[in-house]
């Protein structure tokens, strides 16, 4: 659905519930199912979108010798022993002097002991490397950094195997004057800084930030602990994490990268890791690009979903009322993805940094960024009443994300994967709860492997355009669960360009100077050309109002399973489905459709299963080359009340337990011909075993006969008197304008029999 967001306390629909459907007269019969979750390859006019070639961590991070060397002897390196508030140094290159200690000459230093308060100083002029090796040692200062790296070719800290260090700074810095501002973390670095080692290290950036470098920063190794007033870790060109152990709390972000003004700069680039980030704004933020390649990662930002604004959409006319992020109440309990309704009061990050400066500077302290890190991304819902002040995304890039693999457990408060240009999940197990999308991208979505289990969000997946080639996704969504929407309006002088895309190899690469992602085939486009003519488009209610956008959702493999308050899958575009297995739970209210496109619906391939209310139900299209059924019952069904679609000779065509209460049901298969005759029976048992409620093998039997009738076309309307006309008119609250009526047909019954399936389609990936 088009909508508007609010953001309020919960509202509750109240659902009106139509009477059960009554027993017809057929006797109980009995089928053996066949594999029902099946996928096929078929033939299109158009072409189906290419797999893409993603960035990876090596393409983006190079390491030299010093990146990587831990190695250090006493003959060739200067001691530093720290005692109180002063220090020892034996050897050349360093001086101690007022509780301080300055290293002025490269070389390898190893630092042991407690510094109460003093700092350790690093400019080098001749701009060679200095390697500090932390072999125990604590380091505080009360008024600026512990560590400050004021020049150096490039510094790298050791952390010396089977040793605890910490380092920590004051809550208030004194400056040389109010024009100065840095340092402004426990550890800056103005040179590239590089942590490897064995080591434990914690951090404690009480005035800040934690870790900062205005050059590179590359973890290489080490068990890193990080808390900080503000952001965790940070480096202004990029953040290179090798792997390691890393631990944050932070009041801002958890880690970041900040160049703005280079694109070849300003990214974020994960090999591996354990990560532990809990953060009140973004978990892991990139300027640029975000890549990660694997690692372990257990993100917490602003508190988790349970913390985000509620939601509600604005009805078509205005108001509320028809709202995806409005629970049906026949469900007993919200569904996953709402919002709790005593929801706690945003975080603020108020403390007590905010002006600290004794000399009167201003402090760049994190009550200041938490409060004005405001995401300037458009989403889809751009008519927001209400602008959220905080980001507080899990994943987030300013131009392209890239997932490679790793294993992901996220609580967000907003999106959890989020990119102002693309996302590209290539591999991964996610388990998601988000308090806004799941996977948001403001252009290209593209999913090509993976497990994705996005438990809770106000919709699951969002982007222009989104393609599914590979991969399983599980999504649970208060509103849409997956929404092909924002980017560039379709207008008619596009609309020809848009369709010669479907035949034409693109490259789709990133437009930052990054070569994050580069197509190495075609987009599929369907024909939009075609919109406005297709029975299935017309006469749309709210949700398909208006011309059709360039937005497209493309299902070319893998599997997707949608539970949904809103639309089950809407596409302000066209959605094409040529391979892979679909199954929807889609809105109980009629305010919203299991399938929701404002263009065209064509499906060659593939296993399609939805099943939602029947107000605004639409089905697949007229000129797509597998046939589909749409059936409408009388009645709502209850939710887990098995549908069963068979052929004249017992066959399985679909055994299914809606999870929710539904009243129509949309169900496409490589196994429906365009004559065949079929029967649809309610109610019932299957010994099938289920994924997902979409039973496979077993027997079906107990069931109720609602209808048997030829098929005529390649989507093929029917209720239980019958075939009869694609849904019409804009429906609504309470069902109405379903296609067809209900009285003055004859219902048509026969006895059923045990028949083995013969279908030979194979199974989905």
């Amino acid at each position: 659905m088009k909508k508007n967001m609010i953001t309020g306390s919960k509202l509750w629909s109240i659902a009106m519930i139509t009477s059960l459907l009554a027993a017809c007269s057929s006797p109980a019969t009995t089928s053996t199912t066949a594999n029902a979750a099946t996928s096929t390859t078929g033939t299109t006019k158009t072409v189906s979108v290419s797999e893409q070639t993603s960035v990876k961590y090596a393409d983006l991070v190079s390491l030299d010798a010093d990146d990587t060397n831990i190695s250090w002897n006493e003959a060739d390196s200067t001691a530093i022993k720290l005692n109180g508030t002063t220090a020892t140094v034996t050897g050349s290159g360093a001086k101690a002097a007022n509780g301080s200690v300055t290293i002025t000459e490269a070389g390898t230093y190893v630092l042991s002991g407690e510094l109460t308060d003093g700092q350790i100083v690093v400019n080098v002029a001749n701009k060679g490397t200095v390697h500090l090796v932390l072999n125990g040692a604590t380091i505080h200062d009360n008024d600026s950094a512990a560590i400050y790296i004021q020049k150096a070719g490039k510094a790298v800290i050791t952390l010396e195997k089977g040793t605890k260090n910490t380092v920590s700074d004051g809550k208030t810095y004194v400056y040389a004057d109010a024009t100065t501002d840095e340092p402004d973390a426990a550890i800056f670095s103005k040179a590239d800084l590089t942590f490897n080692g064995a080591g434990q290290l914690t951090v404690t950036g009480n005035y800040n930030e934690g870790i900062t470098s205005k050059d590179d920063l590359k973890i290489i190794s080490g068990n890193i602990s990080v808390k900080a007033a503000d952001d965790g870790i940070k480096g202004k060109d990029m953040v290179a994490i090798q792997a390691g152990t890393i631990t944050i709390q932070a009041e801002g972000d958890g880690i970041k990268s900040t160049n703005d003004t280079d694109t070849t700069k300003g990214y974020v680039a994960i090999a591996g890791g354990t990560f532990d980030i809990q953060s009140g704004n973004d978990g892991i933020q990139a300027e640029t690009a975000l890549v990660t390649d694997g690692g372990t990662y257990n993100i917490v930002t602003a508190g988790g979903s349970a913390n985000a604004p509620a939601k509600v959409e604005e009805g078509p006319f205005g108001g509320g009322g028809w709202g995806g992020g409005t629970p049906p109440t026949d469900m007993g309990t919200p569904p996953d993805g709402e919002p709790p309704a005593d929801m706690p009061e945003m975080p603020t990050n108020s403390g007590t940094n905010a002006g600290a400066n004794t000399n009167g500077a201003t402090s760049s302290s994190a009550n200041t960024t938490a409060t004005t890190n405001t995401d300037t991304n458009a989403d889809a819902d751009t008519a927001a009443t209400a602008t959220e002040s905080t980001s507080a995304k899990a994943l987030k890039a300013g131009t392209d994300l890239t997932v490679n693999g790793g294993t992901y457990t996220i609580d967000s408060m907003d999106d959890s994967l989020h990119s102002n240009n693309n996302v590209t999940v290539n591999d991964g197990t996610f388990n998601i709860e988000s308090g806004d999308d799941g996977i948001h991208a403001d252009q290209e979505l593209t999913i090509n492997g993976g497990t994705i289990t996005i438990a809770k969000s106000y919709e699951g997946l969002e982007g222009a355009i989104i393609t599914l080639n590979d991969g399983d996704v599980d999504v649970t969504a208060s509103d849409d669960g997956v929404n092909a929407a924002g980017g560039e309006t379709e207008t008619t002088a596009n609309t020809a360009a848009n369709t010669e895309r479907a035949t034409t190899a693109t490259d789709t690469a990133t437009t930052s100077n990054i070569s994050v992602t580069e197509t190495t085939g075609t987009t599929s486009t369907t024909d939009q050309t075609s919109q406005g003519t297709d029975a299935n488009q017309q006469g749309r209610g709210p949700g398909g109002m208006g011309a059709a956008s360039n937005n497209e959702f493309h299902i070319n493999g893998g599997t997707l399973t949608v539970n949904a308050g809103g639309d089950g899958l809407d596409s302000n575009g066209s959605i094409n489905m040529t391979g892979g297995t679909v199954i929807v739970n889609g809105p109980t209210d009629s305010g919203n459709g299991a399938l929701d496109y404002d263009g065209t619906f064509e499906i060659s391939g593939g296993y399609l299963v939805a099943a939602g209310s029947s107000g605004m139900a639409q089905g697949t299209s007229d000129a797509s080359m597998q046939n589909t059924i749409v059936m409408t019952f009388p009645a709502t069904q209850k939710a887990g009340t098995l549908v069963h679609v068979q052929d004249s000779e017992g066959n399985n065509i679909l055994t299914f337990a809606p999870a929710k209460d539904y009243q129509t049901v949309v169900v496409s298969s490589p196994d429906l011909k365009k004559d065949g005759s079929y029967v649809i029976y309610s109610g019932g048992t299957s010994t099938g075993k289920a994924m997902d409620g979409l039973y496979t093998d077993g027997t079906y039997s107990g069931g109720t006969q609602v209808v048997a009738f030829q098929s005529t076309s390649n989507v093929t309307w029917v209720n239980e008197s019958g075939v009869t006309t694609a849904n019409s008119g804009m429906g609504g609250p309470g069902g109405g304008g379903r296609q067809g009526g209900f009285g003055g047909g004859r219902n048509r019954t026969q006895s059923g029999t045990t028949s083995e399936s013969t279908g030979t389609t194979d199974s989905a990936k």
